[in-house]
């Protein structure tokens, strides 16, 4: 159930396109869990982000049905571009379809795999890295993807606070939880960069390549 605050910032942020609101029905009506859609706060957040820093090359790492990645697309400048690591196969229809429907399958390509081999055979510089996959693998992601962030490029974390979790007291032992506070000890002692973890939906974290 949407809370009041929650429905407030929705309305009175950036509104969905056509084809985003498609690929948000569609991922509610095709998939188990409909909830890890982003939504259109944290989207037109990261279209912003996409806009403000003027990036031109984007990593995402787990796209589900390609809703963040259109927002970001909608928001990169000509000739710009998206690599977009799924590793459920099963969802790649439904993410070429909505990139079709939105105008931006030219600027998304698309990798079916586990994100670790995957990075492997990527190359940098990249401006700018979105992390929406598996909570357990945080800090392997970003050791992977640091030398491939320019200097002055954002990594965004999503889900950082995890349902309230990661400061619950006691902590909870599961692995996804125990993911995600090694991944926000690691950034937040990183001398390397600059970070701000938003109380945004389940909580995002934009960190900063110095």
């Amino acid at each position: 159930m949407e809370l009041p605050l929650d429905k407030y910032i929705r309305e009175h942020s950036t509104r969905e396109t056509e084809a985003l609101q498609w690929i948000a029905k569609q991922t509610n009506i095709r998939t188990n869990y409909p909830r890890m859609l982003s939504g259109s706060v944290q989207g037109s957040l990261l279209k912003i982000l996409v806009e403000i820093t003027g990036a031109s090359r984007i990593l995402e790492i787990g796209s589900f049905t390609g809703y963040s990645a259109t927002w970001m697309a909608m928001g990169l400048p000509e000739g710009g571009s998206i690599d977009a690591l799924e590793i459920n196969d099963e969802l790649e229809g439904l993410m070429r379809e909505g990139w079709e429907k939105a105008g931006v399958s030219g600027r998304i390509n698309l990798h079916i795999g586990d994100a670790k081999e995957t990075l492997k055979s990527l190359k940098g510089p990249y401006d700018m890295v979105f992390i929406d996959a598996n909570k357990r693998e945080y800090s392997e992601y970003y050791d992977l993807v640091f030398p491939m962030l320019r200097s002055g490029g954002i990594i965004v974390a999503d889900d950082v606070l995890w349902d309230g979790k990661v400061y619950a007291d006691p902590l909870p032992h599961d692995s996804q939880t125990e993911g995600l506070l090694r991944f926000n000890d690691k950034v937040a002692t990183d001398p390397r960069v600059e970070i701000s973890v938003l109380p945004l939906r389940d909580g995002i974290s934009i960190i900063r390549k110095k």
